[in-house]
C-alpha cells in the first residue's frame, strides 16, 4: 500500500524520525511519501533521493489554515503515519482521516511537552494578553507549535488508530509499540569506510576525535565533555561537533568557552553521515538527566553502534539498555568521570575496538531497519 509519512517541520524535529521510517517501510515493499511543511530556510538533513516528499511553507495562523488545506489536498495515501502529536503533523492526518476515514499511525519519539515545563505548564492570561497573543503579528498563540496546542494534541493521541514509541518513558505516558530509534546498518556499515581518509578528508587527520554527531543543546552534556578535556589537557583530543545547533547560538558559546577543544563540521546530507561518523574514534552521547533526555532515544547511539564505534554515554534515561554492557557509562553531569573514561578509552584502544565491534553486531540484531520491520509490519496489520 501507499503510506503518507507526516513531518511537522523539514528543517528541525521530526524529520530524522520520518526518514528511518519510510525506510523501514520500504523495506516491507510499501510505496512511501513523506509530507509536510518548511519552517525554516532549508531542508536539513536533506532526504534520501529516492524518496518522494512533499513540501510546503510553514507560516503562523491564520494563514497556516491555508497551508493545511493545501496539505490535505496532496495526502493520498492508504494510510498515514504522523511524526509526534503536534498540530502540523498528527493534527492534519486527524483532519484527513475525518474527511476520507483512512487509518492514522502515530509516532512518538519524544516528549514534546517536555521543553515547555511538561504537565505543570499552564496558559492563563487575563483578557488584554489574551487578544495581544492571537491578534498581533507576533503573538505566541500564532505558533502551530504553542505549548497550548501541544497540549490539546496529547489529548487526541487515543484517535490514533496505532501508536508506536521509542522509548520506555513514552511508552508508559502513551502506551503504543516499541519501535526502536535505529538505523539502516547496511548504509552505516564501517568495512565501506576508511577511517583515516575519512579524517584526512575532513581536517580530522591530527586529533583523536570524540565525535557528537547531531544538534547541541544544553541538555545534551556537551559542557560536561569540554570541562573533562579541559582537566585532561591533552592537545590532540577534540569534541567534533556535525551540524550543531539549528535553533539558537548555543554552538558559538561552546565555541568562545572552549574553542580550543572543538572543531564543528557544517551540517551534511543523509547519505553522508556514514563516512563522517567513520572519521570519529569514539562516539560520545552524555546526556544530563533531565525529563528531555528521559524520554529520548538519541539516534548518536544507533550511528556509532552500526558504525563499530566505541560509545562513551551517560546513565541516563534508555541508554544504558540500549548499550547493554557494551558502553562505556559514566553518571550524568560528571566531567571527572568523563574525564577517566576517556583516558580509559585510550590507554587500551584494543579493548575498546572490541567493544565497537560487539555493539555494532547488537545493533544489527536489535536497532537495524531490518530488525525494526517485522515490529511495523505487526502494527500495520493490526490497523489493516
Amino acid at each position: 500500500m501507499k503510506v503518507s509519512i507526516l513531518t511537522p517541520n523539514f528543517s528541525k524535529g521530526g524529520v530524522d524520525r520520518a526518514y528511518l521510517l519510510a525506510q523501514v517501510l520500504k523495506k516491507l515493499n510499501h510505496e512511501v511519501e513523506i509530507l509536510g511543511f518548511l519552517f525554516g530556510e532549508k531542508i536539513y538533513p536533506e532526504p534520501p533521493a529516492d524518496l518522494p516528499i512533499v513540501c510546503l511553507p510553514g507560516c503562523n495562523y491564520p494563514q497556516f489554515f491555508s497551508s493545511v488545506g493545501q496539505l490535505l489536498d496532496r495526502i493520498d495515501g492508504d494510510l498515514i503515519y504522523a511524526v509526534k502529536p503536534k498540530p502540523s503533523s498528527f493534527g492534519v492526518g486527524l483532519l484527513k482521516k475525518l474527511k476520507s476515514r483512512v487509518p492514522v499511525l502515530l509516532d512518538v519519539d519524544d516528549w514534546e511537552l517536555s521543553w515547555t515545563g511538561g504537565d505543570q505548564t499552564r496558559y492563563r492570561p487575563n483578557l488584554k494578553q489574551f487578544g495581544r497573543d492571537i491578534l498581533k503579528p507576533n503573538g505566541v498563540l500564532r505558533s502551530p507549535d504553542h505549548f497550548l496546542y501541544l497540549q490539546w494534541m496529547e489529548r487526541l493521541v487515543g484517535y490514533a488508530d496505532a501508536i508506536t514509541i521509542d522509548t520506555n518513558f513514552l511508552q508508559k505516558r502513551f502506551g503504543g509499540t516499541y519501535l526502536p530509534n535505529g538505523k539502516d546498518t547496511d548504509m552505516f556499515d564501517p568495512s565501506r569506510f576508511d577511517p583515516v581518509e575519512s579524517r584526512r578528508k575532513y581536517g580530522l587527520s591530527q586529533y583523536r576525535v570524540l565525535m557528537f554527531p547531531g544538534a547541541s543543546r544544553p541538555h545534551k552534556g556537551l559542557e560536561e565533555v569540554l570541562i573533562a578535556l579541559d582537566r585532561l589537557n591533552q592537545p590532540d583530543l577534540r569534541l567534533v561537533i556535525v551540524g550543531g545547533s539549528p535553533y539558537d547560538d548555543y554552538d558559538r558559546q561552546l565555541i568562545d568557552r572552549w574553542g580550543q577543544w572543538v572543531v564543528k563540521l557544517p551540517p551534511a546530507p543523509f547519505w553522508q553521515m556514514p563516512e563522517i561518523v567513520a572519521a570519529a574514534h569514539v562516539v560520545v552521547v552524555p546526556q544530563r538527566d533531565t525529563v528531555t533526555a528521559q524520554a529520548q532515544f538519541p539516534i548518536k547511539l544507533t550511528e556509532g553502534m552500526s558504525m563499530a564505534k566505541p560509545i562513551l554515554a551517560t546513565r541516563v534515561g534508555d541508554i544504558p539498555e540500549i548499550l547493554g554492557n557494551l558502553g562505556y557509562l559514566v553518571e550524568p553531569e560528571s566531567p571527572d568521570q568523563l574525564a577517566g573514561a576517556i583516558a580509559e578509552i585510550f590507554q587500551d584502544w584494543q579493548e575498546a575496538e572490541k567493544r565497537g565491534q560487539a555493539l555494532r553486531s547488537r545493533c544489527v540484531a536489535q536497532y537495524s531497519v531490518d530488525a525494526m520491520a517485522p515490529i511495523l509490519a505487526d502494527v500495520l496489520q493490526s490497523v489493516s
